[in-house]
């Protein structure tokens, strides 16, 4: 008995390999790779949801073949529920494009975990420059759509990335949740090292709306005002 539960577990394994092999398939024949679809999700298991998710790693012509297939794909994974948590986050991790893996999450677990899930990414990304920033601009562009009292705090070291286009996004991010004003000191350092007149402009319209004073650095803002804002006595800022 013992030899026949061994032989069986490897032919499963084998017939899963087979049909992520296929699902992974580019040049597959498409019905090969729904029918690989079909079946992996009804496999439900970690190994399942993993072989599935190679899915969302390239494009077939036309297109409206491959928008079935992923979702297609995606069905099979959020169907296999608790199984498909950890490979989904693993594959959230290495993606080149976020937003399947992040859709997947939301449908999965609650707010909150898939906010630790995007925070925990955040964390290992840098501010230094990179060639390729596309999925930190994706992160934090997702994050600018999120309320958490811990988002603020993980997305304030970006004001000051490399990029302009991460920059801007992280002061979207902060300004999206419910504490940013905790953060005033720190968009106004942003401010005056800022080069961007976009991001610029994207800081000074919070500080308008919310009647927020620079205080002390009147004198550093003075010098960074684009056209349309002028700094008032008290330290407030106006949009004209």
């Amino acid at each position: 008995m013992a030899l026949f539960g061994l032989f069986g577990k490897k032919s499963e394994a084998d017939i899963l390999a087979k049909h992520a092999e296929k699902v992974a398939n580019k040049r597959a024949q498409a019905v090969d790779r729904w029918e690989a679809i079909r079946a992996l999700g009804h496999m439900a298991t970690p190994e399942a949801a993993e072989g599935l998710l190679a899915r969302f790693t390239f494009y077939v012509d036309p297109s409206i073949t491959d928008q079935e297939e992923k979702d297609a794909a995606f069905d099979a994974i959020v169907g296999a529920g608790e199984a498909a948590v950890e490979p989904v986050a693993k594959f959230l991790a290495k993606a080149e494009s976020i937003s399947w893996p992040v859709k997947m999450l939301d449908k999965l677990l609650e707010p909150e975990l898939v906010i630790g899930k995007l925070l925990e990414l955040l964390g290992t990304m840098h501010i230094e420059y990179e060639r390729d920033p596309q999925r930190k601009i994706q992160l934090l562009a997702t994050l600018e759509e999120r309320s958490d009292p811990r988002i603020a705090g993980a997305v304030a070291r970006f004001l000051e990335d490399a990029n302009e286009t991460v920059r801007f996004n992280a002061v979207g991010a902060l300004y999206a949740q419910e504490d940013a004003e905790d953060h005033q000191a720190a968009l106004i350092d942003a401010l005056c090292q800022e080069e961007s007149v976009r991001v610029r402009n994207r800081i000074l319209e919070r500080f308008a709306e919310s009647g927020w004073k620079v205080a002390e650095r009147a004198d550093d803002v003075r010098g960074k005002l684009p056209g349309g804002f002028s700094l008032a006595k008290d330290g407030s800022l106006k949009k004209r």
